[in-house]
């Protein structure tokens, strides 16, 4: 993978420490049992991601290591080709998505849909019809954008070329 943009991947963890925690409505933890209902959560854009995509953080801390994020997609948002050094899964709660996979098969996810995604996999998303699901990855959340040569491209690069700007990273 390139190193262009290596740079910008500590800012973006820093980022997602400093954001994505608070998307949460009241802290989770697997110490204590805990529920709540998606009318209870609090969604917020996330570093790197379109700005068409919130999130709510369930559990974890996707800053630091393994977290389970409630997401929320528009209709025509799309995730273009990426992949995140920690593996991840993705269950489809409502709407109609289809993932593509390179070496691997592409899907139209429906409620209930599961998608795994070994680490450093590239693959892409888009919601065809508004999206919510779980995402869960087994270690910190960080996005690598690539071409369709694998190279690494920046997050404005790569959403420009589906209509979409990157959330910017906190400063």
């Amino acid at each position: 993978m390139s190193n262009q943009n290596q740079w910008s991947f500590p800012m973006l963890a820093v980022s997602l420490a400093l954001c994505l925690p608070n998307l949460a409505h009241g802290e989770m933890s697997a110490d204590a049992p805990a529920a709540r209902n998606m009318a209870a959560m609090k969604f917020g854009p996330v570093p790197g991601l379109p700005t068409c995509a919130a999130g709510s953080v369930q559990t974890g801390d996707p800053g630091k290591g393994s977290f389970i994020i409630l997401a929320k997609l528009d209709t025509g948002c799309s995730i273009p080709w990426h992949w995140h050094t920690a593996g991840e899964d993705l269950m489809i709660v409502s709407g109609t998505a289809r993932i593509e996979m390179k070496d691997g098969p592409s899907q139209t996810l429906r409620a209930g849909g599961f998608a795994l995604l070994p680490a450093q996999h590239v693959h892409q998303f888009l919601c065809k019809n508004k999206c919510t699901f779980f995402f869960y990855s087994d270690g910190a959340f960080d996005i690598h954008y690539v071409d369709a040569q694998g190279t690494e491209l920046s997050p404005d690069a790569a959403l420009k070329a589906v209509k979409e700007k990157a959330v910017p990273a906190m400063k």
